[in-house]
């Protein structure tokens, strides 16, 4: 059996999967944080192109990918899915294990899937110039990628602790003609705000998306993008987990169990919701999102709506959080430092469709140097969760003497994070347990609805 499939050109899905319209519930609405009643739908525009709004609330099954879109998405796409040979001769597993490999984009990541198609509805709609956050610096590089493929300006707040940490995601965006801002800034109502409570503030998901929301309402040439959480992401992002039916399929393979890192849930719902239908009807699947356990929103949060940001300039979500006051430790993992969780993927796991783990960085790092050096692929900080959890799960085959076929996302490739690892052979990496009575006063910041 060959070690990678490939699909063709010609083979790529050319509509993106909405997961809504097979679902038995709704997702429930976003809410206007001043009336507390469902958000109507024209009150996003001044942040968001209508095109995105209209996904955002669309229940068709299928949405045309349009033609523009595919041909950027050709650099790199469709990806290869690989069969893990040597890991698994290293576990003396039974269990089968392949992994998407979405490092082979040109940010290195899987987030340009949504970037791009991002990038071309704000152009559509004469949009010159896009703001965004970013953590550990992926969905920053990405965004900054499609912008400048597609000539738009891109403003990038990126949390300052994963400034400081990865100097060559900031690099790539430069490259890719982006202005980069380590937040909190001193630019924005938010980040002085945060500032005068905090001069050392090193950051948090939240507070760099108050800045670039804030940036977007104040400047009329200027939309707001997000790399993850919202319908429309997850939309984007499910071309991952059509290719990967395919690819199973050349491979005669049914899969038992999908893994993917977790943060705002975007590559885990890409590559995964594809399959939901088949869970749906009874077939005995199981979905596990992986994730931090300095940021334990599956295994510790609560299902409440709550700000997407810290400053609170966003509708209210209903999904997982650990409140929008909470600033997770300073992980490497930077991607997976988010108090919430898509409300879609949190409705998922809310009927039990998915379960969730969490892990803490030196574990994490122990399964990420395995996947180096049986692989050869270093992966990035939130790729190794998924990693580990692989590899509990292959030993548990071992273990029960039962052959799987385990499949997960490799959402992005570690090339920009080697210091973390210098830190971890080093034997410096902190592990960080985010304390409960810090999430106990976050959710009492939480808006009564």
């Amino acid at each position: 059996m060959d070690k990678k499939i490939f699909l063709t050109e010609k083979e790529m899905p050319n509509a993106w999967y909405n997961l809504q319209a097979d679902l038995p519930w709704d997702v429930p609405p976003p809410m206007d944080p001043e009336t507390k009643q469902p958000l109507a739908p024209e009150k996003l525009y001044p942040i968001f192109p209508k095109s995105l709004v209209a996904q955002e609330m669309s229940k068709e099954r299928w949405i045309d990918i349009p033609s523009d879109i595919l041909e950027v998405y050709k650099i790199w796409r469709p990806t290869p899915l690989h069969r893990a040979k040597e890991l698994e001769k290293f576990l003396k597993t039974p269990a089968r294990i392949y992994y998407k490999n979405e490092s082979v984009s040109p940010p290195g990541s899987h987030k340009p899937n949504t970037a791009v198609a991002q990038a071309y509805y704000n152009k559509q709609e004469g949009v010159t110039r896009i703001s965004t956050e970013t953590g550990a610096g992926q969905w920053g590089s990405a965004l900054a990628f499609a912008c400048n493929m597609l000539g738009i300006e891109c403003i990038v707040y990126m949390v300052k602790i994963s400034y400081q940490q990865k100097p060559y995601r900031k690099s790539l965006m430069h490259l890719w003609n982006a202005d980069v801002y380590p937040s909190p800034t001193d630019r924005t109502e938010s980040g002085r705000k945060i500032l005068q409570e905090n001069p050392d503030s090193y950051g948090s998901l939240g507070i760099a998306i108050s800045e670039a929301v804030e940036e977007a309402a104040k400047n009329e040439n200027t939309k707001y993008s997000l790399g993850s959480v919202l319908n429309h992401v997850l939309l984007h992002q499910t071309i991952v987990g059509l290719e990967t039916q395919k690819q199973l399929a050349i491979a005669e393979e049914t899969p038992d169990i999908l893994i993917g890192c977790v943060g705002g849930g975007s590559n885990f719902a890409g590559f995964f919701f594809p399959f939901v239908a088949d869970k749906l009807k009874g077939r005995d699947l199981r979905f596990i999102a992986v994730e931090s356990m300095a940021c334990p929103t599956f295994t510790k949060g609560q299902y409440r709506y709550d700000y997407g940001d810290t400053v609170g300039l966003t509708p209210l979500l209903k999904m997982y959080t650990l409140g929008h006051s909470f600033i997770p430790a300073p992980i490497h993992a930077g991607g997976l430092r988010y108090h919430g969780d898509a409300p879609l993927l949190s409705l998922v796991a809310h009927h039990k469709l998915m379960e969730a783990v969490a892990y803490r960085q030196n574990e994490v790092f122990e399964a990420a140097s395995i996947f180096a050096r049986t692989e050869g692929i270093i992966p990035a900080p939130e790729t190794a969760h998924a990693i580990k959890c692989v590899v509990d799960e292959a030993v548990k085959c071992r273990e029960e003497k039962k052959e799987k076929c385990i499949v997960f996302n490799f959402s992005g490739h570690g090339h920009f994070d080697l210091s973390s690892y210098d830190k971890y052979l080093a034997k410096e990496l902190k592990d960080y347990t985010h304390p409960e009575e810090e999430i106990e006063k976050a959710m009492r910041q939480l808006p009564e609805i």
